[in-house]
């Protein structure tokens, strides 16, 4: 691929743009920049806090440690922790910086202020609203459609800024629509590594820290340390495990970064981990693991466009069939290979749900990366699914399109179920004493 093909710049500006730093669950720490911003528009601590949390935040915050909160969990925590600690020039490490002095007040402030979590009314599957006040005075932000994307802040009653829930001009605005398989393996044989800048060093040296670490020590339910345990060291367990590890440490509220992929560090991490542990086993040239990783982060890129942020389709299968993909690169696979694997890969696990952020998210990736080695190896054998089967179509195309309906469309019910049930009914109802927000 040319590097005057539009295709080309568009390709490098979406890993730029989805490749970045984050510190704990995505979806908590939103919560917690949201409060970060909106304290430093109040002007200091509030007397209360109310957080509106769309469905899907409230599923994704439920479970998981909040990083640097002293152990706590839960959308007050991530609040709390915004507001008392967060530094929102920081963005999605906004709370990486907290001192042993900070986490003290965070629970001193949780014991002393109210924190009020209510349902946000006509949200986004991605919305959070923020409201402080401090005796007369009042602010409030609202994020929706993505982690970072503020739509709208209010003080004292006046709108002091607010757009539309679409990308604001110059963030997150590459086109993916541009993306196909065929057209990401041309431009992973083509592209200059020194057009990525450091995006794709930077998820190496992060995401390997995290697996690392969650490998070693005693994280969640350890489920990359029983896979070697009960499997052994081959590396296609290991690949496995290591990325199951990672995400043990992440979602029990370790407090390393990560470089997400698609607005989510477990995707991250599934998407490269594997492929890493892939490369160096092989022996390949450092050069060619960064193409590998490349293809792993734009197909899963590409997969996640049809599907969305959030939905009750779990992201993790996304990107462990990505991995399978990066992990064919790597071994001379290349579109025919390739596009045979995600099918593969897709028609073993899609469907399985995503209910919510918390240490069986291991799991869940262990079994997607497995797939998408198995996507490979069925291939290396003449095996294939073929269209007709299920949800799979005559070309790889289709099939993602199909996969994103799915996600986006036909599981809308599912997620709203899923939500119910972890929330005991609670996101079905919204208080009527609740004012109204302006920032709608």
């Amino acid at each position: 691929m040319e590097k005057s093909n539009i295709r080309y710049s568009t390709y490098i500006r979406i890993l730029k743009e989805e490749l970045v730093p984050a510190m704990g669950c995505t979806e908590p720490i939103a919560i917690a920049y949201c409060a970060a911003r909106t304290r430093d528009l109040l002007g200091g601590l509030p007397d209360s806090c109310v957080v509106e949390a769309s469905g899907n935040i409230i599923k994704n915050v439920k479970s998981v440690v909040v990083p640097n909160a002293d152990g706590l969990r839960g959308i007050e925590a991530a609040a709390a922790a915004g507001i008392v600690a967060g530094d929102a020039s920081r963005v999605l490490e906004v709370i990486s910086q907290v001192t042993p002095e900070q986490k003290q007040e965070i629970r001193r402030f949780l014991s002393q202020v109210p924190v009020t979590v209510r349902p946000a009314e006509n949200a986004e599957l991605l919305d959070i609203r923020v409201t402080l006040t401090r005796g007369e005075d009042m602010a409030r932000v609202r994020i929706a459609g993505y982690h970072t994307n503020i739509v709208c802040m209010e003080k004292n009653g006046e709108i002091l800024y607010q757009r539309g829930v679409e990308a604001a001009p110059g963030a997150e605005a590459a086109n993916h629509n541009l993306l196909d398989v065929e057209d990401i393996i041309d431009f992973a044989d083509s592209v200059d590594p020194e057009d990525l800048g450091d995006v794709i060093e930077r998820q190496i040296r992060c995401n390997m820290a995290i697996a690392e670490e969650g490998i070693t020590h005693d994280w969640g339910a350890n489920v990359g340390k029983v896979i070697l345990k009960t499997y052994g060291n081959d590396v296609k367990h290991r690949a496995r495990a290591m990325a199951a590890a990672g995400s043990d440490a992440r979602m029990s509220g370790c407090e390393m970064p990560v470089i997400i992929n698609s607005g989510s560090g477990n995707q991250g991490m599934t998407a490269s981990i594997p492929v890493i542990v892939y490369a160096r086993e092989l022996g390949v040239s450092h050069e060619t693991m960064i193409r590998a990783l490349v293809v792993s982060n734009l197909i899963t890129i590409h997969q996640k466009t049809g599907i969305g942020r959030l939905s009750a389709y779990c992201g993790a299968i996304s990107a462990g069939c990505g991995a399978g993909c990066g992990i064919a690169y790597l071994q001379g696979g290349r579109y025919r290979e390739i596009a045979h694997t995600l099918v593969n890969a897709l028609a073993t696990v899609s469907g399985i749900v995503c209910d919510g952020a918390k240490p069986s998210c291991a799991a869940k990736i262990a079994a997607a990366v497995e797939a998408g080695i198995l996507g490979y190896h069925m291939f290396l054998e003449g095996q294939q699914f073929r269209g007709g089967d299920g949800l799979i179509s005559k070309g790889v195309e289709n099939t993602i399109r199909n996969i994103g309906r799915l996600g986006s469309k036909g599981m809308r019910e599912t997620d709203r179920e899923i939500i119910r049930m972890m929330t005991d009914g609670s996101c079905d109802r919204v208080s009527d004493s609740c004012p109204p927000p302006v920032c709608r």
